[in-house]
């Protein structure tokens, strides 16, 4: 296989040529594989297209740290391919990237399938404390862990060989494309949007998926009109593996009646057996009441001048965690609101939200600046928040190192002393 370009996805085919296309879409730490018991009834059909996420099963390892982003990745590789009209089933973050189509391009999407998926996964502070692990211990305690987190115990106890090939799967994984893809995980979330996806959707879950299991099912079922659930019985969250005749025979049930025909795009008209007829179009949405926008957020701002306190809670949450900047705006009362809403708008809207430097270079500052000053409290934040700014253990340590030498070593060595109990605490693996 040729070398794939950066803005592509490492692909396969299987099936007739003239045949409609239907995407099968991975989730995070697997490859094409774990597709491969679905694909012999899927091609009776279909012409069914696997990919992989960078850097996963040998694809290069160009990272992408959006759902958007490899959204457009796929998109890019089906433009090259001449592929404009298909189906689509995903798998958790491959299911994250079915949803951004219906919602993004539904122009594109004929029908859809949501596999062990969820509007939202988790929460930012799991997968970007995620992150951290990999990137201080590296996959393998990950990998060790995945089959607890993907099959029910009795299968993986009676699969032997499909269990070490799950460890393998992700083992081999490229470390950065997966730290990559925890971050697009901390940041999806579509919760408020389900409501607009308008193709035929049907949702499928695993009834003992630990992950995300019947209960994010439902409040996809719920958000988008007109889904279906279906719940498999003894399966896990890659339920494809571990039930492979059920999900099959979901899918071909689903995909072949409740197809959509395309619009008029100047496509050939799908097989009549595939096809059924376009749903009556949905109202369009309707614009936000004027109300729901705040002018006295907007007054307070000097002329041409956008406020800046959206994007400073962003990236405040980003850097020092939902779970922190949570507990300090509960915390703050009449008295210190205002002194939160400036740190927010300023130090973080403006401030780290500069072009000139990069958050990695702006955590090494950050952290010297603190040892300087003594401002131990402090410090353990930006800490963790240097962790996930992508640091090291081994940079903080030199960070620090080189503070002693400026800052004085009394000072130092309080900020040593904190440092690593919050590496210790970030960097362990969760058992």
């Amino acid at each position: 296989m040729s070398e794939t370009p950066p803005n592509t996805l490492q692909y396969r085919f299987d099936g007739p040529e003239d045949a409609p296309v239907l995407i099968l879409g991975p989730s995070l730490g697997t490859t094409w594989h774990m597709w491969d018991r679905q694909v012999p009834e899927l091609t009776k059909q279909w012409r069914v297209f696997r990919f992989d996420l960078p850097g996963h099963g040998g694809a290069p390892a160009y990272p992408a740290g959006s759902v958007a982003e490899l959204t457009g990745r796929l998109l890019a590789t089906l433009d090259a391919l001449g592929v404009q009209r298909f189906g689509y089933a995903g798998c958790a973050l491959g299911g994250a990237v079915g949803i951004e189509l219906a919602l993004r391009h539904p122009e594109r999407l004929a029908s859809l399938v949501l596999v062990a998926a969820s509007p939202r996964f988790g929460t930012a502070d799991e997968f970007r404390q995620r992150g951290v692990v990999v990137r201080t211990n590296g996959l393998d305690p990950i990998a060790r862990t995945a089959p607890d987190r993907w099959f029910t115990g009795g299968f993986a106890a009676a699969q032997p060989a499909i269990t070490e090939w799950a460890v393998q799967m992700v083992r081999t994984t490229d470390p950065g494309c997966y730290i990559a893809a925890c971050e697009a995980l901390a940041a999806f979330d579509v919760r408020a949007e389900l409501g607009r996806v308008g193709v035929p959707t049907m949702v499928l879950v695993g009834s003992d998926d630990q992950v995300t299991g019947p209960a994010e099912a439902r409040t996809l079922v719920a958000g988008i009109p007109d889904a279906r659930l279906a719940v498999v019985p003894g399966a896990s969250h890659l339920v494809p593996v571990e039930q492979p005749a059920a999900v099959t025979d979901l899918l071909v049930h689903h995909f072949s009646t409740a197809w959509q025909q395309p619009f008029d795009t100047g496509q050939t008209a799908l097989p009549a057996a595939l096809a059924a007829p376009a749903p009556v179009p949905a109202a369009p949405p309707q614009p936000a009441p004027v109300a729901e926008i705040a002018p006295a957020a907007v007054a307070v701002q000097p002329a041409g001048r956008p406020d800046r306190y959206d994007t400073g809670l962003k990236i405040r949450r980003e850097v020092l965690g939902d779970a922190h900047v949570d507990r300090v705006l509960a915390q703050a009362d009449e008295f210190s609101a205002d002194f939160q809403e400036l740190v927010t708008r300023y130090a973080w809207g403006e401030i780290w939200d500069r072009p000139g430097l990069d958050r990695r270079t702006r955590s090494c500052i950050t952290l010297t600046a603190l040892t300087a000053g003594g401002h131990l409290e402090e410090l353990a934040s930006h800490t963790r928040a240097a962790l996930r700014n992508g640091l090291t253990p081994g940079e903080i340590r030199e960070v620090l190192l080189q503070a002693a030498v400026y800052c004085g070593v009394p000072a130092a060595n309080s900020a040593f002393r904190v440092a690593q109990q919050v590496i210790r605490e970030e960097t362990t693996p969760a058992e």
